[in-house]
Formats: C-alpha cells, sequence, structure tokens
C-alpha cells in the first residue's frame, strides 16, 4: 500500500508541473507593465502563484519581474500562448524566458581535487533541493570518480592543462552535447577556461570562487588575506564571462576570523562558505529566480 500511495503522490505531482511554468521578463519600465502581464495570463485562465518585481528607477529605469503560474492544459495551450506572448514583448521591447516546470534543467559538474562543492551539491540533490538532473560529472583528476559513479553518475576523466586546452574543451562541448546539459557547475574547476568555451554557455556557467570578490582576485585568496590580516574571509558565486573572476555575481557570503587563524584554518572556514554559497547559487539559477543585466544580476529569492 505505502508504494502505490507514493506512486499516486508522485503522479499527481507531474500532472501538476506539467500545468507549471516560469516567465521571467526585463524591459524598460513604464505604466501598465504588470497589468499587460496579468491580463495575458488571465486570458488564459492562468493562475499566478509567485510574483516578484523590481524597477531600478520609475522614471526611464527597467523593469524585471518573475511570474510563476498554474494553467490548466498548459502543454496544449502552449503554442498559442507563445505566439501571443512573442507579439506583446515586441510591442513592449521585452527581453523574456518562458521555463516549463515539466522540463528539468540537465546539469554537468566540473570539479578537481578538491571535492567539498561537489559532496555539497550531491547532497542537496539527493535530498531534493536542487531540481536538476545531474548528467555527468567533469574533472581534471581521478580523486572524484568513485563518489561520483557511487552515486549512479557518469564521470569523464579529462586531463586539462594550458598546452591542450582547447583539444580538452572541444571534448568537453562535445560531451555536453551529447548529455543534452543546460547548465555547467565550476566546483572548484582550477582550469582556466577559454572565450571560445565560455561564450559557448554564456549565463550558464556558475562558478565558486574562494574570495569576497571583488578582493583578492585570483588565485591562492586564503595566503594573501593571511597576510593581509583580514577580519572576514568569505567566497563568491558568479556566473563566467571571459573578464578572469568579475562575471555577475549571484551570491555572497563572510565569516569573521582573526589574528589567531593561520591559512590552514583559513582554509577550513572558506571551504564551509563556498559549499553552502555554491549551492544557493545554483538553487536559485534552477529556479529560475535570476535576471542578468549586463554585469549584475537581479535575484529574486
Amino acid at each position: 500500500m505505502q508504494v502505490q500511495q507514493v506512486t499516486k503522490e508522485s503522479k499527481v505531482q507531474d500532472s501538476q508541473l506539467e500545468n507549471r511554468a516560469r516567465l521571467l521578463v526585463k524591459c524598460p519600465d513604464k505604466p501598465g507593465i504588470v497589468s499587460v502581464l496579468s491580463t495575458f495570463l488571465y486570458k488564459h485562465n492562468a493562475n499566478i502563484i509567485e510574483s516578484s518585481q523590481y524597477s531600478s528607477d520609475p522614471e526611464n529605469g527597467k523593469f524585471f519581474i518573475r511570474l510563476e503560474f498554474h494553467c490548466d492544459n498548459l502543454q496544449e495551450k502552449r503554442p498559442q500562448m507563445e505566439k501571443e506572448f512573442a507579439q506583446i514583448a515586441w510591442d513592449y521591447n521585452m527581453s523574456y524566458n518562458i521555463f516549463y516546470r515539466n522540463q528539468r534543467q540537465r546539469t554537468a559538474i566540473y570539479v578537481s581535487k578538491e571535492l567539498h562543492c561537489l559532496l555539497e551539491l550531491l547532497w542537496a540533490w539527493q535530498n531534493g533541493d536542487l531540481d536538476t538532473d545531474i548528467a555527468v560529472v567533469i574533472s581534471n583528476h581521478e580523486e572524484a570518480r568513485s563518489i561520483v559513479e557511487s552515486h549512479g553518475i557518469p564521470f569523464h576523466y579529462l586531463p586539462a592543462n594550458k598546452d591542450i586546452r582547447k583539444e580538452v574543451e572541444a571534448q568537453q562541448i562535445q560531451l555536453m552535447e551529447e548529455y543534452n546539459v543546460d547548465v555547467l557547475i565550476l566546483a572548484r574547476y582550477m582550469q582556466i577556461l577559454t572565450p571560445d568555451f565560455v561564450n559557448h554557455f554564456e549565463n550558464r556557467i556558475i562558478n565558486i570562487h574562494h574570495s569576497f570578490l571583488p578582493a583578492f582576485i585570483g588565485a591562492n585568496p586564503y595566503d594573501r588575506a593571511h597576510k593581509r590580516g583580514v577580519k572576514l574571509i568569505g567566497a563568491t558565486s558568479h556566473y563566467v564571462t571571459n573578464d578572469l573572476d568579475e562575471g555577475p555575481i549571484i551570491e555572497q557570503d563572510v565569516e569573521r576570523v582573526d589574528h589567531r587563524d593561520d591559512v590552514p584554518t583559513l582554509k577550513k572556514i572558506g571551504s564551509q562558505i563556498e559549499r553552502r554559497v555554491l549551492a544557493k547559487a545554483v538553487k536559485w539559477h534552477l529556479e529560475n529566480r535570476i535576471i542578468v543585466e549586463g554585469n549584475k544580476t537581479i535575484v529574486f529569492h
């Protein structure tokens, strides 16, 4: 009886997801935008179940909104709704995305030798906090193989260095296409990505930097933080761009430290911050809570 009940609940949930979607919009701010969007959804008998909005300036600013809605028979209505909304977007100069809840994003995790961020993501995925299918893990080291394969996730070892970087990235791009990957997560993947690779996945590569950017950009931030005698250390998750460690910031956090903390202690504290910051950033991306605007992000928590 218990198995049948779980199966029934699962079917109900799948049915609900088929009828749910998220709409993200950014456009020039002007009166009536919310009315236009809500009228469009009302016309199709869609019920708004979550709404968040932000204006950079009510006079000549940018308007951002995230709407989640339920609509019976959404998959049947989808072609007509998309056609109608394309015209609305044209009329109001909107950039937009529609995400359908029954289409789970597929993620690839890139990792090197340090596994704490990978382990945090696997744990969050296992307990249902990350609504995704982890399609593959890529690494330039073998340390993560047994952990990854024990979860039934494909693992690919691709040694990488600056001399063979383009060849390796060509293999990585091919794997991303084979596994139909939507999002790339750099969980302490200690390799520089080329512009060609980054451009291939614009605003779809999420990195964790072991520093509270823009402080201590680049390598060895904990050593430099220790020498500087900082009282706060932190971590930053951001989208990867071709400006090293300067992509749009998604999430940051810090912990207080003092003169007693040596470099190994700072690294230990920092790894805890890195884990939670990356997990939050990935979760918000998967929940379509982020709109990128230039080199900034609007994050609807």
